[in-house]
């Protein structure tokens, strides 16, 4: 194949890739020519934000490495090997070769990610925590009732009844995980509120 050609090739599979993702689902490190840790914390960065903001699939750009020593794509490794790691810990349910330097990644549902340090406990009885009242204050009232339904569900999927406690270590658990995926600045808040509300619509309709 020509080298016009191959352009050409190039062009038409970016046009589609763009229509397919969009801005909002596109990761291009590429673009920016990382090292491989620092690829690694800006996708998981990225992919934990995406997570709790939308669902479905989003693309990776890695670049496939042609100009990594003996040509062998060390981003695109550590980035493979990252996706692996998110998969296990509930951000990512799957991921592929998409080219030679890309990779589509299904997101996971937010519920994964609040169930997954649960399932690597085994289920591990929660340990008791200061009030919530106290350590969410700064929380909306909504805000705060949204949480708590949210941690309500999760429990209740445990098959036991356990006391308000309990509940006040399973708001604080889940509110560290989503707050960690979500930007604190103007409309965190609501972002947060959006998040909780996607994982009791994904519970109730497990």
């Amino acid at each position: 194949m020509s080298t016009y050609h191959r352009r050409q090739r190039s062009s038409v599979l970016n046009a589609l890739d763009e229509a397919r993702f969009g801005s909002q689902r596109t990761l291009n490190l590429r673009e920016s020519l990382p090292t491989a840790a620092d690829a690694m914390a800006r996708t998981e960065a990225w992919l934990r934000e995406r997570q709790v903001a939308i669902s479905g699939e989003v693309l990776v750009v890695t670049g496939r490495g042609k100009g990594s020593p003996g040509g062998v794509g060390v981003v695109r490794d550590a980035i493979r090997k990252l996706l692996g790691s998110l998969r296990r810990r509930g951000v990512v349910t799957d991921f592929v070769d998409h080219t030679q330097g890309s990779f589509v990644v299904t997101l996971a549902p937010v519920s994964t990610l609040l169930e997954a340090p649960r399932r690597n406990r085994e289920r591990a009885t929660p340990t008791a925590a200061p009030r919530i009242v106290s350590s969410l204050g700064a929380l909306d009232g909504a805000t705060q009732t949204l949480l708590r339904e949210l941690a309500e569900r999760a429990l209740s999927t445990l098959g036991t009844a356990v006391p308000d406690h309990f509940v006040d270590a399973e708001m604080m658990r889940q509110f560290n995980l989503l707050a960690a995926a979500i930007d604190p600045g103007p409309g965190g808040e609501e972002r947060l509120r959006q998040a909780i509300a996607r994982a009791i619509d994904e519970i109730d309709n497990a």
